[in-house]
């Protein structure tokens, strides 16, 4: 299937302005996001709305090569609707995009034909955001690893979809959605004095404000940054049958973790041990800075050539 990118710097610059950038509550966990040799889902009561995936993990833009996740969209089970490709086999004309600023996304080349894994794994780059935490966004938002349909191409991440209004058609398409996402996720870690921060705050369980609110405390960067793009939380009925839950049930973050756990283990995990660097870890969403070298002179220096 092929389309074609939209234009950026206008539309990014009033995307500015929306509260949430992607709040609408996903359906409930379905099945049919299971595929051969996933891994076993552990029991949502081990689910800690306080800490839902490790910055280590959420970060890590290198997790998956753009082989690697070509190989991991070709893996699944894919039924797909309305005469759409799967994502395996999908293709979007994408435009350049210019780098959004110091400390954000940095540029990506425009391409005919770009490949989906290509888009995921370039904007994973120039966001420093996974490739893992986009392919479960995107499962988790419109099921389009596994039951793509057109509607869920044009609101593939739920980027631009409060629960309060209609989705804004501007923001619609694969590569729009899945820039815009990686683009909101690293302005939460550039900006992050928000609604959602490392922290003790109120998480409220659903849209509905009757549905109330519990006081969690938020333990990363990353996982404030799910609760700013849906800014809500499994509540008691739904961990207790996560298949089914209230009325007052919001599914996303919970769904955000078990599909984690399906596709790629713990989304706890880090890639070194704790008495590592901060940075190394990429604690609070950025890695450790390029080592200077050394000035002239300094022990290790080269030597200076003598003329």
């Amino acid at each position: 299937m092929r389309t074609t990118a939209r234009t950026w710097i206008a539309a990014l610059a009033a995307s500015v302005a929306l509260a949430l950038a992607g709040c609408s509550a996903p359906a409930a966990f379905d099945r049919a996001d299971a595929s051969a040799g996933d891994r076993r889902i552990p029991s949502a009561d081990r689910f800690d709305p306080g800490f839902i995936v490790s910055d280590d993990a959420f970060f890590d833009s290198a997790a998956m090569t753009e082989d690697e996740i070509q190989d991991f969209l070709e893996s699944r089970d894919c039924r797909p609707a309305d005469g759409v490709a799967c994502l395996d086999e999908y293709v979007e004309d994408v435009d350049d995009v210019p780098a959004a600023g110091p400390r954000h996304c940095g540029r990506i080349a425009g391409q005919a034909d770009m490949a989906a894994s290509r888009i995921i794994a370039e904007v994973a780059e120039a966001c420093g955001i996974s490739p893992r935490t986009f392919l479960v966004l995107l499962q988790k938002e419109q099921s389009l690893l596994t039951r793509p349909t057109a509607r869920g191409y044009e609101r593939a991440t739920g980027y631009g979809c409060p629960d309060t209004a209609d989705c804004d058609a501007r923001y619609f398409g694969f590569f729009n959605q899945v820039y815009r996402a990686g683009w909101q996720f690293r302005q939460y870690t550039a900006e992050p004095d928000r609604q959602f921060h490392v922290g003790r705050i109120d998480v409220p369980f659903n849209p509905d404000a009757a549905c109330g609110a519990s006081t969690v405390r938020i333990r990363n960067q990353a996982t404030a940054n799910l609760y700013n793009y849906t800014p809500y939380q499994p509540n008691d009925a739904l961990i207790a049958d996560p298949s089914d839950g209230d009325d007052c049930s919001a599914y996303g973050n919970l769904n955000f973790w078990r599909l984690w756990h399906r596709w790629f283990g713990d989304p706890q995990e880090e890639r070194l041990p704790a008495y590592f660097p901060p940075c190394s870890r990429l604690v609070g969403g950025y890695p450790c800075p390029p080592a200077a070298p050394p000035a002239p002179d300094a022990p290790g220096a080269a030597p200076l050539p003598v003329s």
